[in-house]
């Protein structure tokens, strides 16, 4: 059967205009033009019904490989396999979440997108993700084999299901760890990151012997929030605004938090001393994407963020090591969904149906999850004693988007001790007791906006110690409490007792 090229990007003449109004894709690194647009031919298998195309809104840049196996071995399959195209649209990471935002509000066509589980209550409220319930019902039962439906209530807001939470695996802790140049830590002669001051170290000695580096990637605000707060506060609501002690069941102000305060002067100490860039205040959603230029020292992570990362880090840094520690080891760590990765379906899709059958596809088989995560075996990757090891560079569907704890493989550099670790992580976790809880902001809209300005305009700056604590302080509180965060506060406050009196109730 003679074989037609998937297209890679969706071409669109309001799409055109829109990406041109906000930077050339061509110029950024994304997919500028469609590879050849035809439609592919009629599947050999029979029983297979045309599924129709879906444009997936994809993050990162694209690459020569990954572009080959998407027009080529990728495309072939899944219309094989279900009847589907599969269109692309790469758009870097600095650019990401503004596109999305600018795409989706004017509509575009938009089958599939990943965020931070985090975001959800704020997407639902936008209207850029519809119910999947349905959905999942008729197209999503080989999904439901791996990743189980209590996994799949994480994205549950007013009892029902806007979006697909991803990544299961190890949770507990999440973004309240560091990963750090193993390499250079070793090289200044330290073993270990534990504490803060360990931080403050490292980044000395490493201004001193490694001229050449810029410093820390990022100023880890949540992982120092963990080593400085007295007992475990959980990040609920939207954004940072509010955090739950998991003690009292009290929701407070986090900017308003003694652990905060403690994490915005060790932050000036470390921006007075020069070991933070002005970088990481005005550009602070860079921070991936400076620490895979091999040039930083740290960034925040969760549990195997260091694998995650460590092709890209290398292909800057080709001696470059990675390792991930948590501060204040000794303390508890908690699951909850105040982190995490989500794929939601916006109401713009033009086949919604397609979009979940995709999502089931790549879960339906350990087979569909390694060609979609490592491409082609015996090209991309091959299988050597149970561990995955890649014969190129490329990068195919990020493994951390669709991570599974049923289909996870490990490659040859990561040792046995570190796969323990690893899948025992959450032996000793304690279930936070905000677990599967959404925030719906739609009270509150026009107060959390507020808020955003003044957290943007003067906690930021504080959080990453670019201005005297001491001096301003207390006039951002003011603005905070201006804006009506007393107000906030209460709003998730309420709709967390409403949950826990609903979980006490079952």
């Amino acid at each position: 059967m003679k074989k037609k090229i998937c297209s890679m990007l969706l071409t669109m003449s309001i799409l055109a205009s829109t990406i041109a109004g906000c930077g050339s894709a061509a110029g950024s690194g994304s997919a500028a033009d469609s590879i050849d647009n035809e439609a592919v031919p009629a599947s050999d298998n029979a029983a297979v019904e045309d599924a129709g195309e879906i444009t997936i809104y994809y993050p990162g840049d694209e690459t020569e490989r990954f572009s080959e196996f998407l027009q080529n071995e990728f495309a072939e399959k899944i219309y094989n396999d279900i009847g589907l195209k599969v269109n692309m649209i790469f758009v870097p990471w600095d650019q990401y979440w503004t596109k999305k935002e600018i795409m989706l509000a004017a509509n575009e066509t938009v089958d599939l997108y990943w965020d931070g589980l985090a975001n959800l209550s704020l997407i639902v409220n936008k209207k850029q993700a519809q119910p999947l319930d349905e959905l999942i019902e008729e197209y999503g039962q080989d999904m439901l084999k791996v990743l189980p439906m209590s996994q799949v209530e994480g994205g549950l807001v007013d009892g029902q299901i806007y979006g697909i939470p991803s990544a299961y695996g190890p949770s507990s802790g999440i973004y309240q760890l560091v990963c750090v140049r193993e390499d250079i830590l070793e090289a200044v002669g330290m073993d270990k990151i534990e504490t803060p001051d360990d931080l403050m170290t490292f980044a000395e000695k490493a201004k001193e012997q490694f001229p050449e580096m810029n410093g820390p990637a990022d100023i880890i605000f949540k992982p120092l929030t963990r080593y400085f707060q007295d007992h475990q506060l959980t990040w609920i609501g939207t954004d940072v605004f509010t955090v739950l002690d998991e003690e009292t069941g009290k929701v407070s102000s986090y900017y308003e938090s003694d652990a905060f305060k403690k994490v915005a002067k060790f932050n000036e100490e470390m921006y007075r001393k020069g070991l933070y860039a002005d970088e990481l205040t005005t550009n602070y959603n860079e921070k991936d994407s400076r620490m895979q230029t091999g040039l930083y020292l740290w960034v925040e992570a969760s549990i195997g963020k260091d694998r995650e990362i460590i092709n890209a880090v290398q292909q800057n840094a080709p001696e470059a090591e990675l390792k991930t520690y948590i501060l204040a080891p000794e303390k508890d760590k908690y699951i909850s969904t105040s982190g995490g990765e989500v794929l939601c379906i916006p109401y713009s899709a033009a086949n919604k149906e397609g979009a979940m059958k995709f999502i089931n596809w790549i879960y339906s088989s350990p087979e569909n999850y390694r060609f979609a995560i490592y491409g082609v075996e015996g090209k991309d990757y091959q299988m050597v004693d149970g561990r995955v090891e890649k014969l190129t560079q490329e990068d195919f569907f990020y493994e951390w988007m669709f991570r599974n704890k049923n289909y996870q493989l490990f490659d040859q550099t990561v040792s046995d001790e570190y796969i323990e670790t690893y899948e025992h992580w959450d032996d000793d976790a304690k279930i936070s007791s905000a677990q599967g809880f959404i925030f719906n902001n739609e009270n509150v809209v026009e107060i959390e906006t507020a808020i955003t300005e003044v957290t943007a305009s003067d906690f930021a700056p504080l959080r990453s110690g670019f201005v005297s604590f001491d001096d301003h302080y207390d006039e951002a509180v003011a603005k905070l409490k201006a804006a009506g965060i007393d107000e906030y506060v209460a709003e998730v406050q309420r709709q967390y007792d409403e949950f826990r009196a609903s979980k006490e109730g079952k």
